[in-house]
């Protein structure tokens, strides 16, 4: 079974990628720290990658 939360982080973050609304970059933000407390070690350096994405928007 897949991770959901895992996969919303990943959905939000290119929806940020794909916006200049501060309000997205927001719920990327909130769904990355969300993915990360339930994830696997795997999940997790792929959500650091994520991360990464995401503060090189800003």
């Amino acid at each position: 079974m897949s991770n959901r939360l895992f996969q919303d982080a990943r959905k939000f973050v290119e929806a940020a990628k794909n916006s200049y609304s501060e309000e997205a970059h927001l719920k990327a933000k909130n769904a990355l720290s969300s993915a990360y407390a339930n994830s696997t070690t795997a999940e997790k350096q792929q959500l650091q990658e994520l991360q990464k994405e995401l503060e090189s928007l800003q």
